[in-house]
């Protein structure tokens, strides 16, 4: 992440209109006085899926990204120079702000996950881009600071001789007496932070990284993204660290890879936890307000804003390591979420929440290692993550609703395609399974999952998860050119393997 400014070099300052009782301007006066010329702006079956092409990944979750930006330096115009004092007036305006510009680069073409994001150190002419930035805010401070006692100068000189006026309005209260309104971003996130954990994942064989987890009862028990802690499932150490910096061992209670969800427990909880609000997912809307809370590129206790950008996104998205595919209809948002966010909690404006951040789209590479943040990420609902924590916890494995068919993970068929054959030569239609019973078959291509536009495999899958085994569906499909529908009981598939 690089901070650059650029475009910072003035022109020497006019000399300030003349003014009864006011001081002197120096001849050396800061650059960005009233009158300089502005600076020249810088330059499965959908029971699982079949190993076919995969999709397209997506960048960067927390600790990854999904498929888990350089900009123009804004310019500043200062308003035209006066003409004589006279036009100008008194006091001047206020100073022209530097032009400055963050740069932020990613890496990627589509939704990608990867391992576990770790904060990157600054090169040398990074050091000398952020020193720049720094100069400019210091001469524009000086700049401010030099009108301002010009201003103070001349609102005392014009209210008389008498010394014991004062132009100063005292504070109600010090800042450690102000309170936030629990509907403010303030008092959200105040509320929420002390039930959010940094997560620090070292596998035996070294790997790891960091993301984020929040708590989800007062057993101890942490909710989180699978792709956080898979480097430290079988062998290595898992952390979890409050905002108070308590730091707890964790274990892991069960993972599900195919949801992107996983639950830790606390070795040795403190007492008095306070869990998270669950809300409902089913019920936000595209535009309500989002806030998101993670360790984004290892800078824990981080909040960012956002809001709902649609619904029912299909995303599919994998770890980095070969292993299958993770698949969700996800809540889009806004919201900053950058690699070390995965697993974190997304909040409703009323501090609820929603989703659990697992994934962010990313453009092309700039050359740095992890991508960031270009206001396109994706959350798991939190509906169907409770009920794969409740799965979790309770026998420590998962449960997958499916169709008893294998589909093509193709994304430019116009539908979820029936494979000719399923994984390892098996029959793609699963004999006596429930699209079997409906009367599908190897070819077909399936249009509709309710009322659901299907376009791909991978959307399809998403959909199916988002049920319950037993669960009864419709299904829109064509074959030979003729469109059917039929209803479909949903069967089951324990675990991930």
């Amino acid at each position: 992440m690089s901070t650059e400014n650029e475009g910072n070099e003035g022109t020497a300052a006019e000399a300030a209109p003349s003014v009864p009782s006011a001081p002197p301007v120096p001849a050396d006066a800061p650059q960005g006085l009233p009158g300089s010329a502005p600076a020249a702006p810088p330059h499965h079956d959908a029971t699982a899926p079949q190993q076919q092409q995969p999709a397209a990944p997506a960048q960067d979750h927390a600790t990854t990204p999904m498929a888990p930006v350089p900009a123009g330096a804004p310019q500043y115009a200062p308003p035209p120079a006066p003409q004589s004092a006279a036009d100008a007036g008194w006091p001047p305006p206020p100073p022209a702000v530097p032009a400055y510009a963050h740069g932020h680069g990613a890496q990627g073409g589509g939704p990608v996950w990867g391992p576990p994001g770790q904060p990157q150190t600054s090169d040398a002419p990074r050091k000398r881009r952020a020193g720049g930035l720094v100069a400019a805010v210091a001469v524009a401070a000086l700049v401010a600071g030099g009108v301002g006692g010009a201003l103070g100068f001349w609102a005392a000189d014009s209210n008389g001789s008498d010394s014991s006026v004062s132009t100063t309005v005292a504070a109600s209260g010090t800042p450690q007496d102000l309170k936030r309104d629990p509907g403010t971003v303030a008092g959200v996130a105040a509320k929420a932070l002390p039930s959010v954990v940094t997560i620090d994942a070292q596998g035996g064989d070294g790997e790891g990284g960091t993301g984020t987890g929040f708590v989800y009862d007062k057993e101890g028990h942490i909710l989180t993204n699978n792709h956080v802690v898979a480097s430290a499932a079988d062998s290595g150490q898992l952390t979890a660290t409050f905002s108070n910096g308590k730091k707890y061992d964790a274990e892991v209670v069960g993972r599900a890879q195919g949801y992107d969800v996983a639950v830790l427990k606390l070795k040795n909880p403190p007492q008095g936890l306070t869990p998270l609000p669950l809300g409902n997912s089913d019920q936000v809307a595209v535009g309500d307000s989002t806030i998101a809370i993670g360790a984004p590129f290892g800078l824990s206790n981080t909040v960012t804003t956002g809001i709902i950008s649609a619904k029912n996104r299909p995303v599919a998205s994998g770890d980095g390591s070969g292993g299958s595919n993770s698949y969700m209809s996800a809540l889009q948002t806004d919201a900053s979420i950058n690699p070390g966010n995965s697993g974190g909690p997304l909040l409703s404006a009323g501090g609820a929440v929603i989703g659990i951040n697992s994934a962010i789209q990313s453009t092309g590479s700039t050359g740095q290692s992890q991508a960031g943040s270009i206001g396109l990420g994706f959350a798991i609902p939190i509906n169907q993550a409770k009920n794969v924590a409740q799965q979790l916890i309770k026998t420590g494995q998962p449960v997958y609703p499916v169709i008893g068919a294998t589909v093509t993970m193709d994304e430019k068929t116009g539908g979820a395609v029936i494979s000719e054959q399923g994984a390892g030569g098996t029959e793609a239609v699963t004999k006596g399974g429930p699209a079997a019973r409906a009367g599908l078959r190897a070819g077909d291509v399936i249009t509709k999952f309710n009322d659901t536009v299907v376009d791909s495999g991978p959307t399809l899958i998403g959909e199916i998860w988002t049920h319950q085994p037993g669960d009864k569906v419709t299904l829109t499909y064509k074959r030979g050119g003729k469109t059917s529908t039929v209803e479909v009981t949903l069967g089951e598939r324990k675990g991930d393997s």
